[in-house]
């Protein structure tokens, strides 16, 4: 019996570290991510700054099948968990 790719698994989590992406792309880049998770899947979001508009657009983009958990929250650091339900 063969394994499950991991990118099937349920409670995977994935790094994307927005820090990193032109300010430009980023927007894309996290959308285009959201769009390839799987219900179970977890995104980790990390920024330099609480990123309130694009949670926003988040919400009307994706509704309740994205949801967002502030893991950690202080200036300089944000860590975010995009859940895929």
């Amino acid at each position: 019996m063969s394994q499950p790719h991991l990118h099937l698994l349920p409670d995977q989590i994935y790094p994307f570290d927005a820090r990193g992406i032109a300010k430009r792309f980023r927007h894309a880049a996290i959308f285009g991510a959201l769009d390839s998770l799987h219900s179970g899947e977890i995104m980790r979001f990390v920024n330099d700054h609480d990123p309130l508009p694009l949670l926003n657009q988040l919400e009307q983009r994706y509704g309740a099948t994205v949801s967002i958990v502030y893991k950690q929250r202080e200036p300089g650091t944000i860590v975010i968990d995009f859940v895929r339900t």
